[in-house]
This record gives C-alpha cells, structure tokens and sequence, in this order.
C-alpha cells in the first residue's frame, strides 16, 4: 500500500524543480531574488507548522522536514532565508500575547515573511544584546552579529537579555529604522547569497504589544538546549543532491544511499522522542554521522567532477560549500565538542 505524498510536499517540489534548482547556481553567485521569496510565500509552505485556525496547515514534524529537505536540497541558500521564519511562527502559536492576534495569521498564510535575531542569546552569559524597559515597551542595545536575509524579510524577531536574567522576543520591521542600522551583506565562503548582515542596535524602540515572549532566560535555554543536537533535514538534502549527481555517472552509491537512510531514519525518530531532553549522546552521535555521510556524498560529486568541478557554474562545489556551511549552522558548544570528538577518533 503507498501512500501519497502531503500536498505540500508535492508544492515544495514542484518550486525546487521549477524555480529553485534550475537557478541554484547564479543564485549562489549573486543573491536570493525576491521573485523565489514570493514563490515560496503563494505556496503555502509558509504556514506547514502553523495552526489551520490562523490559515496554516498544521502538519506533522515530518512533512515540515520533508519540505526542508527538498528545498535545501535545489538551493541552500534559498531555504536559510526561508527557514527563520518557522522560529517566529511557533513562538507565538505557543503564547497567548496580543502579538499572536496581530500577527500569526500574516505569518501563517505567507503575507509576511519573518526573519530572526536571536542565536546571540547561546552566547549567555555573554549579552551581546540588552533589552530595557521603556514607555510601555523596550530598548535593545548591542549587536546581532549574524541575521540572514536582510532585503528579504518584511519583519523580524529580535530577541534580548535583560538586567534580571530574563530574555524579551519582540516584532519589528526588518528594515533600518530610528535605533537599528545593519552592515553591508557578508562575503562568506557559502550562501553569501542569503544575504546576511550584523545589525547595530542603538535604543531600537519596540512596543509591549510586538511581544512574543517575556520568560527567565533559564526557562528559555532549558527548551532550547535540545534543538541543535537533532539531525538538520538541510544535511539529508544537500546529501541527496550529491547522491543524485553521482549517479548520473557511478551506479555503485547505492551503499551511501543506504547508510543515509539508515541515519536518517533513526535521527528523525530520535527528533520525534516525546522527551527531548533525553537520548542527548545519541542524538549528537547521529548528527556526527549524518555529517560525515553528506561530507562523503559531496565530496564524491566533487572528484568525479574532476576539474570541471571547480568551475563556479557546477553544481557539485556549489553542493561542497554548501556542505561546508551546513557544518557550523547552528552550532553550540556542546554539539562542537561532539563533533570534533567524533573527527579525533576517526584518526
């Protein structure tokens, strides 16, 4: 018996085969266009983890992966921008501030696109960051060091320590405004196509009303610290990509093929554990492999490539540096420590 593919799977991959990886390689050499961001808000795969009462689809973790998959998949680049906008989406499915009413169903239903501010909160006890109470609202002060897809996102959730200890998410445009002034756009070895920027915040005003979450840091790291150990679907994707530029020419990656499905499988179980604090070593041990079986499949592409590879049109050094990217993103101590511990004992 099959069963057939969620509809939004088959929207994700009807956008990856017809806009997204026909143009992956300009796109990575220029910049994420507008008109992939407007696809990707009129397919409705904005809303797959938002409530069907707020107009999103409220699908299972394993359709929102599969999509990740697929779109990191045809152009990695396209999907990091993308991909914040999940954050901002259950943060406020999951609290009952006025920010929810005013603007989850506009997240939900691809109207507004939504960025984040807020890996510099796993920085702590370093504040790179400082939110202080003001006129019915707050003022952020500091530096975001990293924000992806400035020019892209119509707003952002931006994300602060206060002097008690206590982290404030909250709304604003993503634009340079009165307190908020953003760098040129990052060269990077990968994805500098994402248009990534550090932001200068000098007294940004936000109201109590864009609000989305006002909790003691250490109520916030203890549901947080789990994420980054789970297996990203973006590895799985660009994996895939190799494997599937490989066998135009080699038959014999049926082996790799294999493994990868093995991990995955077990990483994605693993990610839908009911207790997410548990199984941390295995859930570190998967990620590891997973890295090493797409570090593999990438680096296939790349020596069957041979010379042509590394010309900045092919597809599998595009595919290489994306890989190389996919390493570090969302990176914490702990999943660094497991990673480098695994790399040691393989020599």
């Amino acid at each position: 018996m099959t069963t057939s593919p969620h509809p939004l799977v088959v929207r994700a991959r009807s956008l990856a085969a017809e806009v997204l990886a026909p143009q992956a390689e300009r796109v990575d050499q220029e910049q994420v266009p507008a008109s992939s961001i407007e696809a990707i808000k009129k397919s409705g795969l904005l809303g797959v983890n938002a409530p069907q009462a707020y107009g999103g689809s409220g699908a299972p973790n394993s359709v929102a992966r599969e999509i990740a998959e697929i779109l990191a998949g045809a152009c990695c680049a396209t999907w990091f921008v993308q991909t914040q906008h999940y954050t901002p989406v259950l943060t406020l499915t999951k609290t009952e501030l006025p920010a929810k009413e005013r603007l989850l169903a506009k997240l939900a239903t691809g109207e507004l696109l939504s960025g984040v501010a807020y890996a510099h909160l796993r920085r702590y006890p370093q504040v790179p960051v400082r939110a202080v109470p003001k006129r019915g609202g707050w003022r952020f002060h500091g530096t975001v060091p990293w924000y992806t897809g400035w020019g892209l996102n119509d707003v952002m959730l931006l994300a602060g320590v206060t002097d008690a200890d206590e982290v404030v998410f909250a709304f604003t445009e993503a634009r340079q405004q009165s307190g908020l002034k953003a760098s040129p756009p990052m060269r990077l070895a990968a994805l500098t196509a994402a248009r990534t920027v550090s932001l200068q915040l000098d007294g940004l005003w936000i109201p109590d009303e864009a609000v989305a979450l006002h909790a003691p840091y250490e109520s916030w790291a203890a549901g947080d610290r789990p994420k980054p150990a789970n297996a990203s679907p973006a590895v799985f994707g660009v994996a895939e990509s190799a494997l599937a530029l490989l066998e135009q020419d080699d038959p014999t990656t049926k082996g790799l093929r294999l493994r990868l499905d093995k991990v995955r499988r077990q990483a994605y179980a693993l990610a839908d554990h009911p207790a997410p604090h548990e199984h941390m070593e295995e859930r570190l041990a998967l990620k590891t492999k997973a890295f090493d079986l797409m570090r593999t499949a990438t680096t296939a592409a790349l020596v069957t490539g041979g010379g042509r590879a590394l010309q900045l049109d092919h597809r599998a050094q595009r595919l290489t540096r994306e890989a190389m990217f996919l390493l570090v993103q969302g990176q914490t101590a702990e999943v660094r420590r497991a990673h480098l511990g695994a790399l040691s004992a393989a020599y």
